[in-house]
């Protein structure tokens, strides 16, 4: 082996000069360097607003939940209007709702039961185009039957103290929300039912 071969000074390399596109590369990667930061910026932005977009999502969400609840609920409220499918379950006419039910189905009840009457009365003059009418309206929506219900309780608290407005019968009627006196009259237990029933 012949050391003195490694021991020569090597010959410069020539060294190829630098083209003008790799001058350039630096402005180019500098260019590319604020492309990049700028889509990654652009892509935090779409990310905030997706955020931004999917909370308003789920809210909308939870009150469409919301909704659909409460929707299925008008069904209960409505089907209080009548047990029978028939019934269109559509109230025919408004009231004042300053005068409030006292129990569930109250009015409704009062109502139906203004028409039976009615429809006999009419039966019974004749008038059969207008009972019919009343007919077809008692038959697709029958009572809720509390105001009967109430109006038993009543008579056989009457009926159990001897029809007399004693200290248990005006504590009944206390319990109930009835009223027994008019001013500083006592009422009869018939006018009680009538005022109230």
């Amino acid at each position: 082996m012949n050391f003195e071969e490694f021991m020569k000074p090597t010959e410069p390399v020539d060294q190829p000069e630098e083209t003008e596109e790799e001058i350039a590369a630096p402005d180019e990667l500098d260019v590319q360097r604020t492309v990049v930061e700028a889509l990654a910026a652009e892509k935090a932005e779409q990310e905030e607003q997706l955020d931004s977009l999917r909370d308003k999502i789920s809210k909308l969400e939870n009150t469409i939940s919301e909704l659909r609840n409460a929707l299925a609920n008008v069904g209960e409220v409505l089907s209080k209007n009548s047990e029978k499918p028939e019934s269109n379950q559509v109230s025919l006419i408004d009231r004042n709702v300053e005068l409030g039910d006292r129990f569930p189905g109250e009015t409704r009840d009062h109502v139906l039961e203004v028409l039976r009457a009615a429809r006999d009365a009419d039966e019974k003059e004749g008038r059969l185009r207008r009972a019919q009418l009343l007919e077809a309206v008692l038959v697709a929506n029958e009572p809720l039957g509390e105001l009967a219900k109430r109006r038993a309780e009543i008579e056989k608290l009457f009926a159990d103290n001897g029809n007399i407005v004693n200290g248990s019968v005006i504590a009944g009627l206390e319990k109930m929300g009835i009223a027994h006196k008019d001013g500083d009259k006592y009422l009869l237990p018939c006018e009680i039912i009538k005022r109230n029933y």
